[in-house]
């Protein structure tokens, strides 16, 4: 006999995967669970070794793969992060306030002033608090999955890059250009404001597609031009105060907001 046993021979071990939550509502944690039939295909093709969300064992030294969620706010996330990019080979920032700073970032604007007006009394209770930033400006990301709340095919689709290596390019232009060659109705036209003419697509217009303008939770796409966006509101009839105000929701943080204006 050989002497061969294949319950002897040494298997490789699936890709480790940690799941962390910043600050956030943690929704897109609770997205990412709802893949349905393909949960367990998932499931099979990696080690999940810590889910945040549903475990308070603390977090392994080794993995492979780390997923964030939430906006980084306090010193203590800005040194999570990095200890998560020295210890994982690929860093997956999921969800809005992760990519763009989202919802959490509308309170970057005089940050300085807010902790204590609301925490004056207790100024340890969040922590050495900070303005809120999106993973990406503290730390290199490898592959992002964006919209609020992140759609569970798509992060399936990114964590199968992640795992297996893609070139699959990233979209960068403008939604409103879906719009354009589906032959979409464009909201502008019923003097409505949608900010797909500045969010970068990739989400198929779920939202326009299902009768409401897009609130641009993408974020600023590279290719926008807010100056012209803006005369396209004054065209149509759309406060161009209200298409400034609806921007913050999701790129407070976003030099371009800033440098437009």
């Amino acid at each position: 006999m050989s002497g061969y046993c294949i319950a002897c021979q040494e298997k490789p071990q699936p890709p480790r995967v940690v799941v962390v939550g910043l600050a956030s509502c943690f929704g897109c944690q609770l997205q990412i669970t709802n893949v349905e039939e393909h949960l367990l295909d998932v499931l099979g093709q990696i080690g999940l070794r810590y889910w945040q969300l549903t475990s308070s064992e603390p977090m392994p030294e080794a993995f492979d793969v780390a997923v964030i969620e939430g906006a980084v706010t306090t010193k203590e996330a800005e040194e999570t992060v990095r200890q998560l990019r020295e210890r994982a080979g690929a860093v997956i920032a999921i969800g809005a306030c992760a990519t763009t700073a989202g919802i959490p970032g509308m309170a970057a604007a005089g940050f300085s002033e807010r902790p204590g007006q609301v925490y004056d009394l207790v100024p340890e209770a969040c922590g050495d608090m900070i303005a809120p930033q999106p993973v990406g400006a503290v730390i290199d990301v490898d592959f992002e999955v964006r919209t609020c709340p992140v759609d569970s095919l798509d992060f399936i689709d990114v964590l199968q890059r992640a795992l297996y290596g893609s070139n699959k390019a990233v979209p960068t232009r403008t939604m409103c250009g879906d719009c354009k060659r589906n032959e979409t109705s464009c909201f502008f036209g019923k003097q409505q404001l949608c900010l797909g003419l500045v969010t970068r697509a990739g989400c198929g217009a779920r939202c326009v597609n299902l009768g409401r303008p897009c609130n641009g939770c993408r974020g600023l796409s590279p290719d926008a031009n807010l100056p012209s966006a803006r005369e396209a509101c004054e065209r149509y009839g759309v406060p161009v105060a209200d298409f400034d105000k609806a921007l913050e929701m999701f790129n407070q943080v976003n030099p371009a907001l800033a440098a437009s204006e």
